[in-house]
């Protein structure tokens, strides 16, 4: 930060901090003598001043005629600190004082307007796509205990949240996978979901993966449907650019009860032949 921003951090006007900085330089003097060296108007340079001496940043020396000296720059910097802590507890007290007559009239209001809905951000969240969601998604492999449930393209992402991946398997977690069929993948996405079920076959072998002929209107990952569960969901727009995209994220367990239910159906009205599915 420069100095500059510390003064403006401080909350000085442009001729206390012109003032300040010259004392600095100039150590002791009066007010006149200051006046002079900044071209603040002599009208102007005690009330200046005075603000100063009142922050604790100038002392004043009593005389005829008064003189004034900075105090040094980490006393300026201790002072502010110590008056700022001293403004928040007075307005925290203000707040403290004012907080049972200010519940009393709104927080009973607030309840009969909301009795019965529940905020949208209890139902879930929303980040962007990108490492974000695939944050997201690590997550999700990482606190699954009983079963993952896969939606994905190419799963093209694979190789970004392996760890987790690999994590989930080690630890028993049953992990099942919908794809979309290769016949409805351009040649280098196609190529992209074979390089990915290679690796997930010859690595993953209790993983179990199958594919959609119909276009899947969503994707995602979900994990422990039965309780305490957490999806992660993206709806697809091809016509939205990657960057641009967002995900939502929900631990709700009815809603990730339903998306979970969404998979079952998909997954039981899918290709079972995996080879024969594969096949463009």
């Amino acid at each position: 930060m420069a100095a500059r921003e510390v003064f403006e951090e401080l909350g000085l006007t442009e001729y206390e901090m012109t003032a300040l900085t010259t004392l600095f330089d100039l150590g002791r003097t009066t007010a006149p003598n200051l006046a002079e060296a900044t071209d603040i108007p002599k009208a102007r340079i005690y009330d200046v001043l005075d603000g100063l001496a009142d922050a604790g940043y100038v002392e004043v020396i009593p005389g005829r005629p008064r003189e004034y000296v900075a105090r040094s720059p980490s006393d300026v910097l201790d002072r502010a600190t110590e008056n700022r802590r001293q403004s928040f507890e007075q307005f925290e007290q203000a707040i403290d004082r004012q907080r049972e007559a200010f519940l009393s009239e709104f927080q009973s209001r607030y309840e009969r307007a909301t009795e019965g809905h529940r905020p949208a951000e209890e139902l879930f969240r929303v980040v962007d796509v990108g490492d974000p969601s695939e944050s997201g998604t690590q997550k999700i492999y990482h606190d699954a205990a009983v079963s993952v449930r896969v939606l994905s393209k190419g799963f093209e992402y694979f190789e970004r949240i392996k760890p987790a991946f690999e994590d989930a398997c080690a630890r028993g977690v049953d992990v099942r996978i919908v794809l979309l069929s290769p016949a409805r993948l351009t040649e280098k996405s196609r190529e992209i979901q074979q390089s990915v079920v290679t690796t997930i076959e010859a690595r993953y072998p209790s993983v179990s993966i199958r594919y959609s002929n119909e276009p899947l209107p969503w994707r995602g990952t979900i994990a422990d449907s039965d309780g305490d569960g957490t999806a992660i969901m993206l709806v697809q727009e091809d016509d939205v650019p990657n960057h641009l995209r967002q995900a939502a994220i929900t631990e709700n367990e009815s809603f990730v009860s339903g998306l979970a239910h969404y998979f079952d159906l998909v997954w039981e009205t899918v290709a079972h032949d995996d080879r024969q599915a594969n096949t463009p």
